[in-house]
């Protein structure tokens, strides 16, 4: 079933009765719904022009979800495997999860996490196998009316990530899920939720990518991830999105005493794109990075950065921000650093910086930078680039077009990035980062 109407509380009974859901689901995204109708777009940051009416915001799957990609039907598995996932799967992962449109299609782990009590679920399944853990962290870390898109999420929201690690368990390999968008006005909503108990360690990677229409798609999830005392968990995202799909999600992560949270963000994709992964720094000695970048080609508006919230003493925040704006794209940092009066003998650090491959195109940096105590530190540092004249003759000098000599620039530009990805993903980046800066993402 498709269901591309109007949203109305009608429609809103009609997932939750396809998807069998308990009650107390059912009233949440009702009570989201009203907030949703009730809220408005940012009044920050780029215009959004969504026709609500349009987006289709749930399709059922076609077959039951499996752990074999045997079991699914030949054009998406092959899709799948043209994007590198079935792969990545064999050579590099202790599990995956694929979301296809609306909901999870494959989903599997090795059994040596289950021997290990690791949870590693698509989000409906979660909530009907383990209700109890599922509510007590579900919508306290984000909550379902901060915005109109939080509020959306919670309306609609399907599919998604649940992951459980048990007190002192360290993974050998991450776990990824990965989200394709693949029909056209199509609306994509998952949920992810991740606990990472005290002393165990996690890496989680996202992917995600969509082929171009001329009708707009929208993405809009959340994230909420708690990381326990002396817990490690570190959060990789290369997002494709296709230019015609609004990217608009909103990731947070909470810190106990001694945790680590690190967002790996990149934004390749998308025709708008608002997203500021946070880290709340709750426990003395917690500590959150964010390292990014993000591309702006033609017609694109990259709106992204961080936001480091110290509420406790010694915590240390470090963010890290690369944006390439070319072909009239705009790639703009917009973060939020706050250290509490709570928060003393605390320290921040910020660095931006930007290149800028042609006069279309543009960039801006929009810090917010406060220090309510006077034993902390806060550092930012902005740089705005060109690609000098005499930086490409010399390239070019030495056997080099201008295109492969800016992209030999622009690959040293982003290196603090890659090298915080696994080999095989740094690869997939480099080119990636070659077709939009070439113009043909």
């Amino acid at each position: 079933m498709v269901i591309p109407m109007k949203l109305t509380s009608d429609v809103i009974k009609k997932i939750s009765n396809i998807k069998k859901e308990p009650e107390f689901i059912l009233n949440f995204r009702l009570k989201c719904l009203e907030a949703f109708n009730r809220l408005q777009n940012p009044n920050f940051g780029p215009k959004l022009d969504i026709d609500y009416d349009q987006i289709t915001y749930y399709k059922e799957r076609e077959n039951p979800l499996t752990n074999k990609w045997d079991d699914i039907k030949d054009n998406i598995r092959c899709e799948f495997d043209n994007l590198g996932v079935i792969k990545a799967e064999k050579n590099y992962l202790d599990g995956i999860g694929a979301q296809y449109d609306s909901e999870v299609i494959y989903h599997n782990m090795i059994k040596e996490l289950n021997d290990k009590n690791v949870i590693f679920l698509d989000t409906d399944s979660a909530i009907k196998k383990y209700p109890d853990l599922f509510l007590k962290y579900f919508n306290t870390l984000v909550k379902y009316d901060e915005n109109k898109f939080t509020a959306l999420n919670g309306a609609v929201f399907s599919g998604g990530t649940f992951i459980y690690i048990p007190p002192h368990t360290k993974l050998d390999r991450p776990l990824q899920s990965y989200f394709r968008i693949n029909s056209k006005n199509m609306g994509q909503f998952e949920r992810t939720l991740i606990i990472v108990d005290e002393g165990s360690e996690l890496h989680y990677i996202e992917g995600c990518t969509a082929p171009t229409y001329s009708e707009d798609s929208l993405h809009a999830a959340v994230v909420e991830i708690f990381v326990m005392k002396d817990a490690k968990c570190r959060y990789t995202t290369i997002q494709n999105w296709s230019n015609n799909t609004y990217n608009l999600v909103t990731k947070r992560a909470i810190v106990a005493e001694n945790g680590l949270m690190e967002w790996i963000d990149g934004n390749i994709g998308s025709k708008i794109n608002m997203k500021y992964p946070c880290c709340i720094l709750n426990g003395p000695y917690a500590k959150g990075v964010c390292i990014s970048v993000a591309s702006a080609t033609a017609g694109q508006i990259q709106d992204a950065g961080a936001k480091m919230i110290h509420l406790a003493p010694y915590t240390k925040s470090n963010i890290v921000s690369k944006s390439i704006a070319a072909l009239g794209g705009n790639a703009t940092y917009r973060g939020t650093t706050k250290i509490s009066s709570s928060a003393e003998h605390s320290q921040a650090s910020i660095k931006c910086d930007t290149i800028i491959l042609d006069e279309m195109s543009k960039s801006d940096t929009i810090p917010t930078n406060i220090v309510d105590n006077s034993s902390s530190l806060l550092e930012h540092e902005a740089t705005v680039s060109k690609i000098g004249e005499e930086q490409l003759f010399y390239l070019m000098s030495r056997g080099l077009d201008e295109e492969k000599a800016k992209e030999l620039i622009v690959m040293g530009f982003v290196n603090a990035f890659r090298e915080e990805l696994p080999m095989e993903y740094a690869v997939e980046l480099n080119r990636l980062l070659s077709l939009n800066i070439g113009g043909n993402a």
